[in-house]
């Protein structure tokens, strides 16, 4: 199993918005990116993912669960464009901030450190872990 991080404005998509969508879930749309749609192109229907407020929050805020494998992006005619749906799983009890990942060197070589603009990202079993530790989510 795969583990992700999905980045989000809260002003354009929270995780409130996201926990409204309830077990329907949500497409990821919009990423025009080419790394980060191929992320999604990789992911499998289980796999779970933080959800990531940007902007001035920039904190892990809950966990989220892919429900739909990649598929053509509904807000585009542009056939580059896919995305996977998602549900929310679990808030953070404690979000963990970027600077509280920064400043930890067991998450020195995450994606989210060294690539801080990527929308959707790949997370290792240990950063899962220990993130999960940190916020008081379940692994």
């Amino acid at each position: 199993m795969s583990f992700w991080l999905f980045k989000s404005e809260p002003s354009t998509w929270s995780w409130e918005d996201q926990v409204a969508k309830g077990d329907a879930g949500e497409e990821w749309d919009g990423v025009r990116n080419y790394q980060a749609r191929n992320f999604m192109r990789e992911m499998k229907v289980g796999e779970r993912g933080f959800f990531y407020h940007s902007q001035k929050e920039r904190a892990v805020v809950g966990t989220v669960e892919v429900i739909a494998e990649a598929h053509p992006d509904s807000k585009t005619d542009d056939p580059r464009w896919e995305c996977v749906d998602i549900k929310a799983v679990q808030a953070a009890k404690r979000p963990v901030t970027l600077d509280q990942i920064k400043d930890d060197p067991r998450l020195s070589e995450m994606v989210l450190v060294k690539n801080s603009r990527l929308s959707v990202q790949p997370v290792t079993e240990a950063e899962w872990r220990l993130i999960c530790d940190l916020a008081g989510l379940d692994p």
